[in-house]
């Protein structure tokens, strides 16, 4: 399958809802338990179907019955190169073979408010194509925020992407959003691309709704990092941020459009 990694496919459940949410983790532990927990609290897993998009997890948080009780519906193992860009791809064509109308995605370290899913439910349902969620709009709440990434977000990653897309958005750096399927296969789209190994995929769908005149939009959400203790991420501060504002560079040039 080009554009697509190798990965193996443990499908807990059939497909039940119209949408699914694809959470892409590796060594997540307990983080993600817990925001399958919150998920499973609040009902979402009866109103999506939650797919775990993982990395090569090697800590026991995928363990299949601890899911299946959770509510996830579908673990997908990737076994090929690639980061958080490649695990989004497997997630999103497995949802293209299976038919859902749209897709949302989340971390799972379990900083984001996934109670909010019913928020991006009702966007899809009226029609629109992107949709971002952002702690910086009204209602939405941003809790123990680092001081350098409130201001890289504030000020360089969302004035960049805005830029980009010719739309305002207010938290672009954050991967609780969702897309509609017209959205993602459109032809000037094509997600299903190697190139996207790791953050390139989100920055460009950040950007490309809007460019090609779909309906996008925002809802907010609560992002909650921890008190203490390590700050839960994947991106290194020197060389993540780096390779990070090529990225951006790289996006706002055009360079990822097919």
């Amino acid at each position: 399958m080009t554009g697509v990694p190798a990965f193996e496919a443990f499908e807990l459940n059939e497909k039940k809802a119209k949408y699914c949410l694809c959470i892409p983790i590796i060594n997540e532990g307990e983080r993600i338990l817990n925001e399958l927990k919150r998920a499973q609290q609040h009902g979402i897993h009866e109103l999506i179907d939650i797919i775990i998009c993982d990395g090569g997890s090697t800590d026991g948080s995928t363990d299949i019955e601890k899911l299946k009780a959770l509510g996830v519906n579908t673990l997908l193992v990737k076994k090929d190169s690639g980061k958080q860009g490649a695990q989004l791809r497997m997630g999103f064509w497995f949802a293209f073979e299976r038919n859902y109308e749209g897709i949302l995605t989340v971390d799972g370290n379990n900083k984001d408010s996934i109670e909010s899913v019913p928020l991006f439910i009702e966007k899809l349902e009226a029609g629109y194509d992107f949709i971002q969620g952002s702690r910086y709009v009204k209602g939405g709440k941003a809790v123990n925020t680092p001081l350098i990434r409130h201001l890289a977000v504030k000020f360089i990653h969302s004035p960049i992407i805005t830029l980009t897309a010719r739309h305002r958005f207010t938290d672009s750096t954050n991967a609780f959003r969702a897309y509609s399927m017209k959205y993602l296969k459109h032809s000037k789209v094509k997600p299903l691309r190697e190139v996207f190994t790791g953050y390139e995929l989100l920055a460009f769908l950040s950007v490309r709704a809007s460019q090609l005149g779909l309906k996008v939009g925002e809802v907010p959400v609560e992002r909650v990092y921890p008190v203490s203790g390590k700050t839960p991420t994947k991106i290194s501060f020197f060389k993540g941020n780096s390779d990070l504002l090529k990225i951006l560079f790289k996006n706002f040039k055009g360079d990822y459009n097919p």
